[in-house]
């Protein structure tokens, strides 16, 4: 076996290192792979992790900034302990010998469109981009002074922006390159997804200088693999907030409830600017109970698991039964929970202590009056709607509060975002918040108990589906997109029109149907028989009454007083919404973007993955930061096989395979990142 020194500068937690560790090839009888010497970063937490994902202790905490440099980016003075990094310091990290190949993947942040132009130019983040210069020279110069020579390989991962952004430092690190002599390749449109047959898209700028003296033969472009989905990646994953199968990096973020109603709004694949064309007024959110609640059990049969609820509509457990031993007969009391209205006479009055045994209950309207309350306490003005007077009044005694459907953020376009299932993910980055990234996704996993058809429109010009038994539309198929009501010169402006029964008819006319102007009525009389308990409300602190087999509020008391309140916008935890397309758009945990990273599942001691000593957004901002370990197996792969060949002395060879490095290397410019 032969084994290849390597060294990583910026090694953050471990992406590169694990990638080049893995390469293996084979050539001529013999198996070559790296053997890694060190990782180099200033983040004593990023290095802990290294070691950990790694197995192996290479990690070197070392600032690579000048003095200067450090000034301009912390905005003061070192600490006395602090001291800048010599050529020797490089050369003991390195193990007092040569990487045969040197990988480097500096800071970004200055050079990314993420960043504000002005920002970017700011003194702070130009003394961040230098790093990217700094890290290749203080190399060369260690090992030029304290070895004799140079490593034969030396490759940078960086952001496309840099070709315009950096241009001025590649300009440089191109003539420090060609001065050792180096063949120089730098391109902008390396799909490191692709390299990697990643479950994202991660467009990457690449050097890779390849020394002509060590290694004078050609190296290749990785082949590219197919993209796989984000549902391929996190689909066999535990289900998110399970922290005991997938650790403490698997659960989910508790947002606003504002927010999660955000995601549910959003299609699939879109982001905050979805939110525009949403017609806010046509939706609303029903609760859907989970499978089995308010189950009522069958005397003759075997009763399912008890669990510790309190009562039924809580669970899915054994709660209620359907008790024949209790006979209740048409004999029985009418006024048993019975909720009386505000407009009509009172029931007999009766010596009952509650409303399991007949006590009188009201449905009372009236709001608790005030003294000098204004009219337009807390009103809402709907946008399409002329506003009241303005006054000087403050929300709360008056002042105007309006429905406002726009949006108006400046946000980045994937704000929001929520991906598909079966497409690819976007880039993983830095971002820790779903307003920053398209850090969501629509997950199918989430079973409703709905049939096919289930509020489905048809189509007037279709054939309709088969007529079912369902009583409902959200049973069956019966609504239907019917054109004939149109709005048309002439049409009378009676026809459909619903009359309150508290107000004036209008003018009778001869016609028989409502499509033709017949009087309509909205009747609050109950003109049937209700058995007893019709539409009863159950109050929460009170025992419920028999629940039987036919339970329904149509059939008796089968409503309840629910005192929980609905979630207000600002209230934060996790909320399962199903959206329009019957999956649940969440954030991805951070876990799951390890995995869309191309991080191993667990970690080499047998835990799942996860990282120690920093908070869950500096989590993400590592995971972000790294190198896919998947695309770094495939590029050591190549580097690999050419070293191989250069110590078989191959000088020349004809391959289908697209070149990498030559004297005729041309840059590629730079894509929108």
């Amino acid at each position: 076996m032969v084994e290849h020194t390597a060294a990583v500068l910026f090694g953050g937690i471990g992406g590169a290192s694990v990638g080049y560790m893995r390469s293996k090839i084979e050539y001529g009888g013999k198996i070559h792979k790296f053997r890694l010497l060190c990782s180099i970063d200033y983040d004593p937490v990023a290095c802990r992790n290294h070691d950990i994902i790694t197995g192996e202790n290479t990690a070197v905490v070392m600032d690579l900034f000048t003095r200067e440099q450090y000034i301009d980016w912390h905005g003061h003075e070192p600490p006395p302990e602090w001291r800048e990094a010599t050529p020797w310091d490089m050369w003991v990290a390195f193990g007092n010998q040569i990487p045969y190949f040197l990988f480097t993947s500096p800071p970004c942040k200055g050079l990314s469109a993420l960043l504000p132009k002005e920002s970017a130019e700011s003194k702070k983040y130009q003394a961040l981009n230098q790093l990217t210069l700094r890290g290749i020279e203080l190399s060369l110069r260690a090992c030029l002074e304290y070895g004799g020579d140079v490593p034969a390989f030396i490759q940078m991962e960086n952001v496309p922006r840099i070709l315009t952004r950096g241009k001025a430092l590649l300009k440089k690190i191109e003539k420090l390159l060609k001065k050792f002599g180096y063949e120089v390749n730098m391109r902008a449109d390396h799909n490191l997804g692709e390299i990697g047959g990643l479950g994202q898209n991660r467009v990457r700028f690449l050097i890779l200088a390849r020394h002509e003296v060590q290694v004078p033969n050609f190296v290749y472009i990785p082949p590219k693999k197919a993209l796989k989905t984000i549902g391929d990646i996190i689909g066999p994953l535990p289900i998110p907030g399970d922290t005991e199968t997938g650790g403490p990096l698997h659960r989910l973020p508790r947002l606003e409830w504002k927010t999660w109603v955000r995601l549910a709004l959003i299609k699939a694949g879109g982001d905050w600017r979805d939110l525009q064309n949403i017609l806010y007024e046509q939706y609303r959110i029903i609760h859907e109970p989970r499978s089995g609640a308010w189950g009522v059990e069958d005397w003759n049969n075997t009763g399912r698991t008890v669990t510790s609820t309190a009562g039924p509509g809580r669970s899915n457990g054994v709660s209620a039964l359907s008790d024949p031993r209790l006979s209740i007969n048409g004999a029985g009391k009418a006024n048993l929970y019975r909720v009386q209205s505000f407009e009509q006479p009172a029931d007999c009055i009766t010596g009952a202590v509650g409303p399991s045994n007949g006590a009188a209950s009201i449905s009372d309207p009236k709001l608790k009056y005030r003294e000098g309350r204004h009219p337009g306490v807390y009103r809402i003005v709907g946008p399409d709607e002329t506003a009241p007077c303005v006054t000087g009044t403050r929300f709360g005694s008056g002042a105007i509060a309006v429905a406002d459907p726009k949006v108006m953020t400046k946000l980045h376009p994937d704000s929001y975002g929520v991906q598909e299932w079966d497409s690819a993910s976007k880039t993983v980055r830095s971002a820790s918040r779903i307003m920053q990234s398209a850090a969501s996704i629509s997950d199918p996993r989430v079973v409703n108990q709905y049939h096919d058809g289930a509020y489905k429109v048809n189509d007037w010009e279709t054939t309709s589906p088969t007529v079912t038994t369902g009583s409902a539309s959200a049973g069956s198929g019966k609504i239907i997109s019917d054109p004939r009501i149109s709005d048309r010169p002439g049409r009378y402006t009676d026809k459909y029109r619903m009359q309150s029964m508290d107000q004036p008819a209008a003018t009778v006319t001869g016609v028989t149907d409502v499509q033709s102007g017949a009087q309509l009525v909205a009747d609050v009389r109950m003109t049937c028989s209700p058995r007893s308990g019709t539409m009863g409300v159950t109050a929460w602190g009170q025992t419920s009454p028999t629940v039987t087999g036919s339970s329904d509020i149509h059939a008796g008391s089968s409503a309840v007083a629910d005192p929980r309140p609905v979630p207000v916008d600002t209230d934060r935890g996790v909320w399962i919404i199903i959206a329009e397309d019957g999956t649940w758009h969440r954030p991805l945990t951070t876990y799951e973007l390890a995995m869309l990273q191309g991080f191993d599942t667990h970690l080499p001691d047998g835990r799942p993955f996860q990282l120690e000593g920093c908070s869950d957004a500096k989590a993400r901002e590592y995971i972000g930061n790294a190198v896919p370990p998947a695309s770094a197996e495939a590029m050591g792969k190549v580097i690999l096989l050419a070293a191989a060949k250069a110590e078989a002395n191959v000088g020349f060879e004809l391959s289908w395979e697209d070149i990498w490095v030559d004297s005729d290397s041309v840059e590629v410019p730079a894509l929108v990142h």
